[in-house]
């Protein structure tokens, strides 16, 4: 479709605008028309098109008069609240498109377009339609072939942080070749373009920094979001992944350099979800960092200076949320990420009833970790409310995971939520949160302080509750004990054992210690990913309880629904949609978790859900509701594969 620079507006009488950075120069035309200077098949170099849009289909005039549906919007509007799905993927496989950006790509420029540039697998009519020949050698290749040879040059790379700045590279030079990498090699590459290595990546942002990537709206822009916002390329944002870098996985204050996070979420939506790139907004919050080792990098690439906090911060971010909401409509979805806990349940508080906000940190891993707690009952048995869930940290990831626990025990049994929580116990930094300790507590742990005595030791509140679920979201490695795991083994058949901090090195325990000390009883699955374990003649396949199952399909669904809140019973839909895609071939596996490697299939059914429950609740947007929302879930994704130019 053609994107517009910010400088130029639609308006009833045609284009207007200031200065423009391009070759051509706009002219007043009729009515909502547009004309182009493009270079394209059998036109002259200087020749021009004509984009009409008469309440009709944007359409190309042709020289004979003629008109042809272009490769556009078939609903074109600029502002964010009346948005089709999904431009790009509006062409069937076999229908031939334009590779419109501001004028039709060709010759060199073509080549280093990343949403257009096909490399080697141009064939020979589109070399000669758009001056290809002798920018590339004489070979053409298939997009199969390209993926199985970039595959071979990352798998040369020993470092998983090569690996990372391979793929990085790959998406900057060739943005269809990436996700179609990335999506048939999931299970081989999703470590790699997010967590664990993603952490890395954002502890070395500054030294392996090569070309920016996403918006850094800093204390320098307060004033002037909403024209730093405009000077994004795209207009129709649909998704929004925002970070202030405070709290990057388990590694603290990142700052600036924590843009690694949306970036990887992002390419997650695209891959495992099928939300269009180009619907896709990373943002970094740039308030400065308390991070002194930074502050002394002369590589750091953000504001050297402490964090903004209170009314400062407060400012900025309601500036943000406002001007984005101005910009792109009430639709799109602004999902934080990484932020530290005090300002994580305020903005999720603040903006949850005003705009469509969802917390990954929070809700995101509550809901996995349900689906994979109602999974592992079908081992177990029983009923949630049956049983007992002792946490060991208490911030964003474990409250949300409680909550979450108590709400579906609720609605299970009808039994009052309140009630509900006194089956979950929490243990932070102080030990086991209790009454007595509740003047001291933080709003977010105070429906979790029960009357019990107090409680330092891990292994003593344990022996103490005799939980059937162990979880850890502490953030702080090794803190699962041989003691701890052994006094789980004792009070429980087959204990349940979740280590979820990221990445590897912060996990509570390995899959190999769990599997080890508990002789081989344990249902166990991590944050971060662990190989196989073998264990007496036995190999343990342990499950990772990665967000990456939840957020993609949850976000899919809001979209293709046009949801304009997320509701809790949305959270609980996903969590019983990914729950019921484990199969009993999974199980016998030790797996209660389904295979990544049918990742598209399962955001594909977790959407559905989601959408099917914005529409019980009155949410939802779009109309009527489309009759099978698996199969228009499929449908909305975005396809990868190239398309043949014109």
């Amino acid at each position: 479709m053609i994107s517009l620079h910010r400088s130029c507006f639609l308006n009833n009488t045609g284009i207007s605008g200031s200065s423009s950075p391009f070759s051509y120069k706009l002219k007043k035309l009729p009515p909502a028309s547009v004309k182009v200077t493009a270079l394209g098949p059998n036109r002259d170099r200087n020749s021009s098109v004509l984009i009409e849009n008469n309440n009709n289909p944007l359409k190309e005039i042709k020289e004979d008069g003629t008109s042809s549906v272009a490769d556009v919007d078939p609903n074109p509007t600029v502002t964010g609240e009346d948005r089709d799905l999904y431009y790009d993927a509006a062409a069937t496989d076999d229908q031939l498109v334009t590779p419109w950006s501001l004028s039709v790509a060709s010759g060199y420029s073509l080549l280093r377009d990343p949403h257009h540039n096909k490399g080697l697998a141009f064939n020979e009519k589109e070399r000669d339609s758009y001056y290809l020949r002798g920018l590339l050698p004489p070979t053409v290749i298939s997009q199969e072939l390209q993926v199985k040879k970039m595959m071979y040059s990352i798998r040369q790379y020993q470092v998983p942080l090569q690996k990372y700045m391979a793929m990085m590279d790959l998406q900057e030079l060739n943005e269809r070749l990436f996700y179609k990498l990335l999506i048939d090699n999931v299970e081989e590459l999703l470590p790699v373009v997010y967590t664990p290595t993603v952490g890395e990546a954002c502890q070395k942002y500054g030294s392996i920094f090569r070309r920016p990537q996403g918006l850094f709206i800093s204390l320098k822009e307060k004033g002037k979001i909403h024209e730093v916002l405009r000077n994004w390329p795209q207009r129709d944002i649909q998704v929004i992944v925002v970070t202030d870098g405070e709290r990057i996985l388990g590694l603290g204050d990142l700052g600036c350099q924590g843009m690694g996070i949306p970036i990887g979420k992002l390419s997650l939506y695209t891959a495992l979800g099928g939300v269009r790139p180009s619907a896709c907004l990373p943002v970094t919050i740039d308030v400065g960092t308390n991070n002194e080792q930074l502050l002394n990098d002369e590589f750091y690439i953000g504001l050297r200076r402490r964090r903004a906090t209170g009314q400062e911060y407060a400012e900025l971010m309601h500036e943000f949320m406002s001007a984005v909401k101005q910009n792109y409509g009430e639709k799109v979805l602004i999902q934080f990420e990484d932020f530290a806990n005090h300002n994580a349940f305020d903005l999720l508080a603040k903006y949850g009833t005003t705009h469509l906000v969802f917390n990954d940190d929070i809700q995101g891993t509550a809901s996995v970790v349900l689906a994979g707690l109602v999974a592992a009952l079908k081992v177990v048995g029983g009923t949630l409310a049956d049983h007992r869930f002792l946490f060991l940290g208490a911030g964003e990831a474990g409250t949300g995971i409680a909550e979450l626990i108590a709400l579906e025990i609720s609605k299970q049994t009808n039994m009052p939520l309140e009630e509900a929580r006194k089956k979950i116990s929490l243990v932070d930094s102080k030990g086991l949160i209790v009454k007595s300790r509740i003047d001291s507590l933080q709003h977010f742990k105070k429906p979790w302080a029960h009357d019990h005595e107090p409680i330092k030791k891990l292994v003593d509140a344990v022996n103490g509750i005799k939980p059937t679920v162990l979880i850890g979201t502490s953030g702080v490695g090794r803190t699962f004990t041989k003691e701890v795991v052994e006094a789980m083994a004792a009070l429980n058949e087959k204990p349940i054992i979740f280590s979820l901090s990221n990445p590897t090195s912060q996990s509570e325990c390995t899959a190999e210690e769990a599997y080890t000390w508990s002789e081989g009883r344990a249902i166990f699955a991590s944050g971060s990913p662990f190989d196989p374990v073998e264990y007496k003649g036995r190999v343990f396949v342990p499950g990772q309880a990665n967000n990456a199952y939840i957020f993609p399909g949850l976000g899919l669904g809001l979209i293709m629904s046009g949801a304009i809140r997320v509701h809790d019973d949305m959270l609980l839909a996903a969590s019983e949609a990914l729950a019921a895609q484990v199969t009993q071939e999974n199980f016998d596996k030790g797996l209660i978790y389904p295979p990544f490697r049918n990742i598209r299939k399962i955001s594909a059914h977790i959407a559905a859900s989601v959408a099917a429950k914005a529409y019980e609740l009155g949410l939802a947007t779009r109309q009527p509701q489309p009759k099978d929302l698996v199969k228009y879930a499929e449908h909305c994704m975005y396809n990868p594969a190239y398309q043949s130019y014109r």
